[in-house]
């Protein structure tokens, strides 16, 4: 009989005697499967279903001392004298697997519950692998997760990140851990603002690069706040026809849109229509395109490449654009549109949107009551 054919049917007497009790075979290992109260330090108060490691091999032999081990936990259950000291010497230990494994069968299943592009490779990388590969070459357990979130600094976006990521690997382990206390208060709105040019800077920058490619890419950030990766993903052949709407592609970070220029009077001042591109390899990840803008802002512009994204986000809440509008645009949420850029608006920018609001010809005016003046003096 196959090794398979014995598991089942020493399954299928367990459950048949009621005992309660599973085994299971992770890779070349033994486990035992049942409902069993939480384990130590867990914050969950129920029991429910949880591994436990026997330390037995996946062989015949092995198989014989896992169906005896089965009946002895399946009795320790019914008399209610099981207690988890007899069984974990880790508690909260993955069962069988190191952390390397684990890894890779979480970005097996992620990739398989999404459609695999360039947009969901870098997502991949910067939220989930960068925290990953931090982690130590063990066995995955409570007791690693909980270091690894307690080694970085409270409140802060990496903190947030290393929650996300660890607490998805371990519900895809089943380990009993909740980190949500410890995700902090991190938010966009504590960043301290940058200093965004002025869109006169913008502009004169603009006319002092000497590459035609590279100073097309930076117009077209300029004009429509996008990515990075983004300037090298949109409909190019649309662009040439004269249209001043932009699409981002499918494949960039957050999927496609559509993008209005502000300011419009740039498409035609920077010459936006006749469509030049750097020499960068597309056939790469987000992150890794955009960086290659990364790397030529900082060698030959003042300032980031994504304060020219800020810069049209800030502008249009000067001009009064929808934030929700903005925010589609900008591709991202209404919510996070307000967080991040809410704040960042100083005085001049107030300052500014009033002058435009005051310019408007149906504004309304103030009411003229006939027979008073500005010299009249009231008591």
């Amino acid at each position: 009989m196959e090794f398979s054919d014995q598991l089942s049917t020493i399954n299928i007497r367990l459950k048949t005697a009621r005992i309660g009790v599973a085994v299971c075979q992770v890779k070349n290992r033994l486990y035992l499967r049942a409902t069993l109260p939480p384990k130590p330090n867990s914050t969950k108060t129920n029991s429910h279903q949880q591994w436990l490691s026997l330390g037995i091999y996946a062989n015949k032999d092995g198989l014989k001392r896992a169906e005896a081990e089965a009946h002895k936990l399946g009795g320790l259950l019914a008399c209610k004298d099981f207690k988890w000291e007899l069984y974990l010497k880790n508690p909260g230990e993955s069962p069988g697997n190191s952390i390397k494994d684990w890894i890779r069968k979480f970005e097996k299943f992620y990739f398989e519950t999404r459609q695999r592009n360039h947009q969901t490779e870098t997502t991949w990388k910067i939220d989930y692998l960068a925290v990953f590969n931090k982690l130590p070459g063990e066995s995955l357990s409570s007791a690693v997760i909980l270091k690894a979130v307690t080694n970085t600094r409270p409140d802060t976006k990496t903190r947030k990140r290393t929650c996300m990521a660890l607490s998805a690997l371990a519900k895809f382990a089943e380990i009993d851990i909740n980190l949500k206390s410890y995700a902090g208060r991190y938010s966009p709105r504590k960043v301290t603002p940058r200093d965004l040019p002025h869109d006169t800077a913008i502009a004169q920058h603009f006319y002092q690069i000497e590459d035609e490619a590279w100073r097309w890419v930076y117009g077209m950030l300029a004009t429509y706040g996008l990515r990075n990766h983004e300037v090298f993903r949109l409909d190019f052949a649309a662009i040439a026809r004269g249209d001043y709407i932009v699409n981002v592609g499918e494949n960039s970070k957050t999927g496609a849109r559509r993008v209005w220029p502000c300011f419009p009077e740039w498409f035609d001042q920077f010459n936006l229509q006749e469509v030049k591109l750097p020499k960068v390899n597309l056939d790469r990840p987000n992150a890794e395109v955009g960086h290659a803008a990364t790397t030529w802002f900082h060698r030959h512009i003042p300032f980031q490449a994504y304060d020219l994204r800020h810069c049209w986000a800030v502008r249009t809440l000067e001009f009064g654009l929808d934030v929700s509008l903005a925010a589609q645009q900008m591709g991202h949420s209404a919510q996070t549109h307000t967080e991040l850029y809410h704040h960042w608006i100083n005085e001049r920018h107030h300052q500014r949107a009033f002058e435009l609001m005051m310019h408007r010809t149906e504004r309304p005016t103030a009411p003229v009551v006939l027979g008073y003046s500005k010299d009249v003096k009231f008591r």
